[in-house]
């Protein structure tokens, strides 16, 4: 129930912090998980800072030396706990703490069990798809590199990357890599490294550890802030048998940082080498077309078209005479033939012709209407008849 309130009439602090307290005792008592980011003993009684697994913020929590030490299995510093608790309200000091009554550390089996369920959860939203993975530079022009502070990991990934190349640039984020920390502090580093154009590709690395200490590259956000990332990112977590779900959501999975320096950065001596050989077979292949072609070359030269024009053309002259020759004698054998047929011919004409047999004395008959008269029932006694001869002709009629 709210309370009423002016500038005129307002309530004291203590008011307010009894109606506080009051609204807290009324929450009962609940199991609360977190992780212990801060563990101090003072006589029979243990101090804990719990750290909420994925959010940034944290509670006091005040629990008896007896019930921390009866824990199984025993909790320690940045161990995940489930606490049984009754929230408590100062009102003396202003100050909100939870009173444990029972605690349980999370034992191994059931934080993998909770690892497979997320794991499951975040490949079915896509997360983990091998269509979503980019590939990483030939050449980066710079490397982000995530590591722990002073650590393994990075002189391992520093030394292997500048043995293999030189000129290889580097922005290193230290950051804690392990603890309740580790990954606010890793993401955070992400999004920096993400953020600067100048970093082509981004390596998250640490070496081995517990499945404990590896917690923090399993968690939600760090996972989904990997997925969100614009640059390619290599995960180089623990040694091959560690697989924290951040090696399913990176791009390529580097089974050591060593392994990771070497998936990032070419090795220029292995380059060198591939250059001297593709040099080589260029210089080779070169080397065989100039052969093929001088070859060639060689060939055509030595033909006899080449080797010697003039002659050519002398050859190809005394064909063009040849074949006019052989025109020209083609041409007279035809006008030969042609005037030979047609001598026969008009020989033919001439004896066939009516006026050869006029010559020898015959006369033709013909009426009016030029029609020839072959005996003489044809004619009628009074008809007029044109008689022609060889050379002229006469007109007669008919008397009886």
């Amino acid at each position: 129930m709210a309370l009423e309130t002016s500038a005129e009439s307002p309530i004291p602090v203590r008011t307010v912090l009894r109606l506080v307290g009051d609204w807290i005792g009324r929450l009962g008592r609940v199991w609360v998980e977190g992780q212990i980011a801060e563990l101090n003993k003072r006589g029979n009684a243990v101090f804990l800072t719990l750290r909420d697994p994925v959010a940034a913020v944290s509670v006091r929590v005040v629990c008896p030396r007896q019930v921390f030490e009866n824990a199984e299995p025993a909790a320690a510093n940045g161990a995940r706990v489930v606490v049984w608790v009754k929230p408590d309200f100062s009102m003396a000091r202003g100050s909100f703490t939870l009173s444990a009554i029972e605690l349980r550390a999370v034992g191994i089996g059931e934080l993998l069990a909770r690892l497979e369920r997320l794991r499951r959860t975040l490949a079915s939203e896509g997360l983990f798809a091998q269509e979503r993975k980019r590939r990483l530079p030939f050449l980066p022009k710079m490397i982000g590199l995530i590591c722990g502070r002073d650590s393994a990991a990075e002189r391992d990934v520093l030394q292997n990357a500048a043995r293999r190349w030189p000129a290889v640039r580097f922005r290193v984020e230290q950051v804690a890599v392990q603890g309740p920390f580790a990954v606010e502090e890793v993401t955070a580093a992400l999004q920096v490294l993400d953020a600067d154009q100048a970093v082509d590709v981004i390596i998250v690395a640490r070496g081995g550890g517990s499945i404990e200490d590896l917690l923090p590259f399993s968690d939600e956000t760090l996972i989904r802030a990997v997925a969100a990332c614009r640059t390619p990112v290599v995960s180089a977590i623990g040694h091959e048998q560690d697989v924290p779900l951040l090696d399913l959501v990176a791009d390529v999975r580097a089974s050591t940082p060593t392994d990771a320096a070497r998936r990032v950065v070419p090795d220029i001596s292995e380059q060198l080498a591939i250059i001297t050989e593709l040099r080589s077979r260029a210089r080779r292949q070169l080397a065989g077309r100039l052969d093929r072609e001088n070859a060639w070359l060689t060939g055509i030269r030595s033909r006899p078209v080449l080797a010697n024009p003039a002659a050519e053309v002398t050859r190809r002259h005394e064909q063009v005479l040849a074949l006019a020759e052989r025109a020209r004698r083609s041409l007279a054998a035809g006008l030969d033939r042609a005037d030979a047929d047609l001598v026969h011919t008009r020989a033919r004409l001439v004896a066939l012709s009516p006026a050869a047999t006029l010559r020898r004395g015959y006369a033709i008959v013909q009426r009016g209407d030029a029609t020839v008269v072959r005996t003489a029932q044809e004619v009628s006694v009074g008809e007029t008849l044109q008689v022609r001869f060889v050379a002229d002709q006469l007109t007669v009629t008919v008397s009886g």
